[in-house]
């Protein structure tokens, strides 16, 4: 067999490039993880027509008794309830009666969660990053073309109206050649890795104690992706990172926590900001940061740039010629015409990030139901994720560019639709 399209290991299996969900007149949804995320998510799910939350698991019982009285609430059966320790998701993970698996646990567990729900024949959906290892990337890929479950990356910022608006101008021209791109997570949680009731134990600052890169670029990548046709006639092939000094956390620790907490037992590697240049196959740039360790306005950065123009957002601008003229930004409210059929029949969306994960797990339940290809697949879960151990690899070695490998082992020349996608007729 042998190594095949840019390094890859062997396919084991069949690609999962534009291979349908099974139809069925209800999804049956099983939750891993029900804190700040997986607890207000099941609200969204429950939300939806022709979904059914039928299994629940969290290691702390009150959260899962919170979560199941929301299921009865909503009018559904009580839903089963896995409480018993950290891996009673694996019992979960066996039931016969659930379609789709959604994880919302601490990074540390996604990997394993995606592995043992399709290994099971569930198809799943996960936070991200959906795995933090390059090979445990690959290893998702191969399940997925193996058991032919589909494994995707949620709250991948990829639905916002802005993005979705942005993505529909791309593919109509509006932009020109597309030439380079910006996505980040600028988002000071100084205060939030800190408090002790937030989240469930230190999990999220100890990444900080154990990595210097990018933790968290799906926020910032997958957007930009999108406009590029990233893993649709392009691919993105080398990251180079660079990283500054990390000061933020042990600075916020001093002016905030008692001298006996247990946070001074930490010692804080993870760059307070990450900057990282990536590389297309067709020779676009894309710039990806993260900062999450001092103090800035929240900032995905979402831009785009192309030969006829440019898309900023935070706050959102555009200047595009013909429209623009004159060295001065543009009314990007006046681009209605350009929004996705999704924002224009739900308008008002509920949910958090702006409506943006209602309208995911909207599309995604509806291609679920209906039998549809999903806009977004392992191949790009992979993608988005992959520049947390390149970035990381790269930073140590002062900048050198690390290859990104090609998951789709080729496929990524085909032409194929994605998130801009066409309004089903549902059966």
């Amino acid at each position: 067999a042998g190594a095949t399209a840019a390094g890859a290991p062997a396919r084991k299996g069949e690609t999962m490039v534009g291979v349908p969900f099974e139809g069925r007149s209800t999804v049956r949804v099983g939750i891993i993880g029900l804190g700040n995320r997986g607890g207000s998510m099941i609200d969204l799910f429950l939300a939806i027509p022709g979904v059914q939350v039928v299994a629940l698991c969290d290691p702390v019982k009150d959260k899962t008794a919170r979560a199941a009285a929301k299921v009865t609430a909503a009018g559904q059966p009580a839903p089963a309830t896995y409480t018993k320790g950290d891996h009673d998701f694996e019992n979960l993970c066996k039931r016969g009666d659930i379609d789709f698996v959604y994880a919302a646990t601490p990074w540390d567990w996604h990997f394993e969660m995606a592995k043992t729900a399709m290994l099971n024949g569930k198809h799943v959906g996960v936070e991200c990053p959906i795995a933090l290892q390059l090979d445990q990337l690959w290893e998702l890929v191969d399940l997925s073309e193996r058991t032919r479950r589909h494994c995707m990356q949620l709250e991948n910022c990829c639905y916002g109206r802005n993005e979705m608006r942005v993505l529909r101008m791309a593919h109509a021209g509006k932009f020109g050649d597309l030439l380079h791109g910006a996505g980040a997570y600028n988002h000071d949680l100084r205060g939030l890795m800190f408090d002790p009731d937030y989240y469930e134990g230190p999990w999220r600052r100890l990444w900080h104690t154990r990595l210097r890169g990018d933790l968290y670029p799906n926020h910032g990548f997958g957007p930009v992706a999108n406009y590029m046709d990233i893993n649709r006639g392009d691919r993105v092939t080398h990251i180079s990172s660079f990283g500054t000094p990390s000061l933020g956390l042990a600075q916020y620790r001093e002016a905030h926590m008692p001298k006996g907490d247990p946070s001074w037992k930490e010692t804080y590697i993870e760059s307070d900001r990450t900057i990282s240049l990536v590389q297309t196959a067709k020779g676009r740039v894309i710039r990806l940061e993260h900062d999450v360790s001092t103090p800035h306005p929240y900032s995905r950065i979402n831009s785009l740039g192309g030969t006829k123009g440019v898309f900023e957002d935070y706050p959102e601008r555009i200047y595009i010629e013909p429209d623009h003229t004159n060295d001065s930004w543009g009314d990007f409210s006046k681009y209605t015409d350009f929004d996705h059929w999704l924002w224009k029949e739900h308008a008002n969306p509920p949910g958090g990030h702006g409506g943006m994960d209602y309208i995911m797990v909207f599309r995604l339940m509806q291609c679920l139901r209906v039998g549809l290809v999903p806009d977004f697949d392992v191949y790009d879960a992979a993608t988005w994720t992959s520049p947390v151990p390149l970035s990381h690899l790269s930073i140590k070695a002062k900048g050198a560019p690390q290859a990104i490998p090609d998951f789709t082992r080729g496929m990524w020349k085909k032409a194929r639709p994605g998130v801009d996608s066409e309004k089903p007729e549902e059966a």
